[in-house]
């Protein structure tokens, strides 16, 4: 039995006394977050919250499987916000998308070759659903969104319908993993005959006033919808884009300051785990509930780094903001500050570029002799380079 066959679904009903101290450290430990988040200023609050929404886009997809270019989701996101990504290149991110295909040369880890057209539309979706909080939950916003999650209409080399519900020809939904013939189901959708009005059901819900405590509501959203499974596929990341618009409903900003994303797939196979253990059986949602709040806590803890990183940039560029540096150094130094994988070599320095050996050590050795960069002490091919530390 699945919990929409019980005959009290969707009758959430989590023990909130038992969550007492876990929701107490929770809201604790968000406070001290938002209140190291105020005292950024304005214009820092945007790049740190630019960073983590960025962030957030990027995991959503990697939990799916799928790797994006965090360079293009933070241009396009800038974009799409008005705010300035930061000293960094645009134009080299947007050349990774244009003709559809990320190089190799500027992206760290790909999986297939994301388009422009993919990266600007799970933008959107994330964009839409934390910039508009406030606004109601409907069926048109979830079709727009789930068309702007598959703008081609496809799902790797899969048709797929977008903009609507999955038809009766794709009951059963089941999610399956293992070879062919041994598959192992771990959960089974409701049928498509009962999506609309488990839909309607869920928005009415949803848009009412929250009743309970507003973190665990946000919480249970995201359980009722990826339970009723609606779409052929995306249904992991419009429930992900549902949670992060009710944890910005539950804040009243627009501005994030955690990526609940980023944790879940350092814990994806933890998070898949609690889905199927709370989808099966009774209506029990206590254990789901403290997982992901224990998941929160670590999201605000993953935080900090963001913000330091932040306010290092911030730092770096205000140090070396008169120095006349050309415009590959310009880019090169924010791939840095973009915590970028592996060491620094001149080859590489050279392929990113897409100029000659020479000009790479030109480059390099002007950046070592203002201050910017600093030599390993490795000679030969060994030798690499780094920012200085400030």
């Amino acid at each position: 039995m699945y919990i929409w066959e019980n005959t009290d679904w969707p009758s959430f009903s989590p023990d909130e006394s038992a969550l007492v101290d876990l929701l107490k450290n929770v809201y604790h430990e968000r406070g001290m977050l938002l209140g190291r988040m105020q005292a950024l200023g304005f214009p820092l609050r945007q790049q740190a919250s630019l960073s983590i929404l960025s962030q957030e886009i990027q995991k959503t997809s990697e939990i799916e499987g799928e790797s994006l270019n965090l360079a293009a989701v933070r241009s396009s996101l800038g974009r799409r916000l008005g705010i300035d990504p930061g000293e960094s290149d645009v134009s080299d991110a947007l050349s990774d998308t244009v003709s559809g295909a990320m190089s190799d040369a500027l992206t760290d880890t790909v999986s297939g070759a994301m388009s422009g057209a993919v990266i600007d539309g799970i933008v959107n979706v994330l964009a839409d659903a934390t910039q508009r909080y406030q606004d109601p939950l409907s069926i048109e916003r979830l079709f727009s969104w789930h068309r702007s999650l598959f703008p081609t209409g496809r799902s790797g080399l899969l048709r797929i319908q977008t903009g609507d519900w999955r038809g009766e020809e794709r009951d059963p939904m089941q999610v399956v993993s293992g070879a062919l013939g041994k598959e192992t189901i771990h959960y089974e959708a409701p049928p498509a005959e009962r999506i609309p009005s488990e839909i309607k059901r869920f928005l009415t819900w949803y848009n009412a006033s929250e009743t309970g405590d507003e973190i665990v509501h946000a919480l249970l959203a995201h359980l009722w919808f990826v339970t009723i499974h609606p779409f052929e596929d995306g249904n992991g990341r419009m429930g992900r884009a549902i949670l992060e618009m009710s944890m910005a409903r539950a804040e009243k900003s627009s501005l994030r300051f955690f990526s609940l994303s980023h944790q879940i797939e350092k814990e994806r196979d933890a998070y898949y785990r609690i889905l199927q253990q709370t989808q099966s059986g009774e209506l029990t949602t206590l254990e789901y509930v403290e997982w992901f709040l224990r998941c929160l806590l670590q999201a605000f803890e993953g935080s900090y780094e963001i913000l330091s990183s932040v306010l290092f940039r911030a730092r770096f560029w205000n140090r070396f903001a008169t120095e006349a540096l050309n415009e590959r150094q310009i880019r090169m130094i924010n791939r840095l500050l973009d915590d970028f994988k592996g060491n620094m070599t001149s080859s590489k320095w050279a392929k990113m570029t897409e100029s000659s050996q020479d000009t790479a050590h030109r480059d390099i050795k002007d950046l070592i002799e203002r201050g910017i960069l600093i030599k390993s002490p490795a000679g030969g091919r060994s030798t690499t380079y780094s920012l200085v530390v400030l």
